[in-house]
């Protein structure tokens, strides 16, 4: 290499990813029109992340700068503030112990991002309830379900080309006057965590008199904070399902009938009747609500309560004819005036014929 160039604006990019646990604070109270607690403790802990940083950091004085109790160059609004502070709030962590961002990347191997530690996932399935001693004369079948996925994300993120670290203590020095922070080393524009149950708990239960049953119960939220204007996006969403059905071997709906025999397996074109009864009531409550730092101000954006209904009847003439009966109605709620509720139904009878060999 020539040495008479040097690299004198290096740039960096990328995007971070990890799975992740934030369900600590998924089950307090939310009204979409109130700020949240959980908002107001991400408020509250700016500070305390201004204090680690500015202690840390020796281009500060490593004192408060004003009544607010904030250090030089780390305010309520520095990015190297705002990251850990959401963290910790919306994950349930110590203030004091959370992961900071590093201030440097001297490679490209390097991970700035490190003191995030990804956490587990999990999905469980147990389907051994039925050979418990006893309720095998009840169930045939009994399956419980349970399973959680979570990220936080940080997507777009690029070096900031007014960074400067002037006695390499791998700390920004570079105060922006405007701003009143420190320049950090990355561009971060928005945070994000996303996480469901799915489900939180779910049954599905057969009987021996061929009776079913079902039940779950799923919770997600994804959480989005924009480090450009300090909005925060929060989508929640709850949601009921609840099924029944019955089989029913040998029902002769249709008499003595038979059918010709290239429609039954059967050669004696006797029918081999079953008919399925089914019904499932789905209920989804979605939300969308706004919240602005320092603004003491929330409000909803999107969301509706939907109830979908869904009825069906399978009869099986034999194994290679099918008629079908349904309905499904699906009903929505909005929360906005905005929008208008609306109510989708469609209803019907399919035949179905199988000429396969």
């Amino acid at each position: 290499l020539n040495p008479s160039f040097k690299h004198l604006s290096p740039y960096t990019g990328g995007s971070f990813d990890v799975s992740y646990i934030a369900f600590k604070t998924l089950f307090g109270k939310f009204d979409p029109n109130r700020v949240s607690q959980t908002f107001k403790t991400f408020e509250n802990y700016r500070v305390i992340l201004s204090e680690r940083l500015g202690k840390a950091n020796p281009y500060s004085n490593g004192q408060p700068i004003g009544a607010d109790g904030y250090y030089y160059g780390y305010g309520k609004y520095a990015v190297d503030v705002l990251i850990p502070s959401f963290i910790a709030a919306y994950t349930g962590q110590d203030p004091n112990k959370v992961g900071l961002i590093r201030q440097n990347n001297p490679n490209i191997r390097s991970n700035p991002f490190k003191a995030i530690i990804p956490r587990p996932n999990w999905k469980l399935d147990y389907n051994g309830i039925n050979r418990i001693k006893g309720l095998e004369k009840i169930f045939t079948n009994f399956s419980i379900s349970h399973g959680y996925t979570g990220g936080l994300s940080m997507n777009g993120f690029t070096s900031a080309l007014l960074y400067q670290d002037v006695s390499q203590f791998g700390y920004p020095s570079f105060y922006d006057t405007v701003s009143k922070n420190f320049v950090p080393y990355f561009l971060v524009p928005n945070v994000s965590i996303q996480e469901q149950f799915s489900p939180l708990i779910g049954f599905d239960m057969m009987f021996t008199n061929q009776l079913q049953a079902k039940f779950e119960y799923a919770k997600s939220r994804q959480l989005s904070l924009s480090l450009f204007d300090f909005q925060l996006s929060e989508v929640r969403s709850t949601e009921f399902i609840i099924g029944a059905g019955y089989r029913k071997r040998g029902m002769k709906l249709l008499g003595g009938l038979k059918l010709p025999k290239f429609l039954s397996k059967n050669q004696t074109g006797k029918l081999d009747n079953e008919i399925n009864f089914r019904l499932d009531l789905r209920i989804r409550d979605n939300v969308t609500a706004n919240s602005r730092l320092d603004q003491d101000n929330n409000f909803a954006t999107g969301g509706s309560k939907e109830i979908t209904i869904s009825p069906t009847i399978d009869y099986f003439l034999s194994n290679r004819v099918n008629i079908k009966l349904f309905f499904d109605q699906r009903k929505v709620k909005p929360y906005i005036s905005s929008s208008a509720p609306t109510t989708n139904t469609r209803a019907g009878v399919q035949l179905r014929i199988s000429l396969q060999p």
